[in-house]
């Protein structure tokens, strides 16, 4: 699997949601699957069996989170390139179609978000991917599932 660039607070914010879900929310569930099973017959007994459903939901979760750490690395931002899109890239572009103006900063796991001014977007989606290593004044296409877009690069900032 390929490896994935993060920050030091992305990878803290994970960590500390798997902190979380092992230490508060799995003992939790436990509890009540034990209260459920002191219930009686397991056969027919509806409470255990959704409980363990959520368990191992809950497993599953631990589980994509420590593999998405044990496959990120930590980036020093200090080291990273400037005047080209990079990861932590502030990135503002330009529609060709439309004119219209948007701005992407390149993240990576835990640090994705897609609502705001600013849609803080995975270095390895197609979209950064695409961008990665371009500087201003580039025109680039960014691949859709239907055709591409053709956009402009119009500033990269360093964050």
């Amino acid at each position: 699997m390929e490896r994935t660039p993060t920050t030091r607070e992305g990878f803290d914010k994970i960590r500390e949601e798997i902190r979380q879900l092992e230490d508060v929310e799995m003992p939790k569930i436990a509890q009540k699957i034990a209260e459920a099973r002191a219930e009686g017959d397991l056969s027919e007994n509806a409470e255990y069996h959704g409980q363990r459903n959520e368990q191992g939901l809950m497993q599953a979760r631990i589980n994509r989170l420590k593999e998405k750490l044990a496959n990120s690395y930590i980036v020093d931002k200090s080291a990273l390139p400037k005047g080209v899109v990079a990861f932590g890239s502030l990135v503002t572009v330009k529609d060709l179609s439309d004119g219209a103006e948007e701005k992407y900063q390149f993240v990576g796991p835990g640090e994705e978000d897609y609502m705001g001014e600013v849609l803080k977007i995975l270095t390895s989606s197609p979209l950064a991917k695409a961008m990665l290593g371009k500087k201003p004044g580039e025109k680039v296409d960014i691949p859709l599932p239907k055709g591409s877009r053709r956009v402009e690069i119009v500033a990269v900032e360093q964050s």
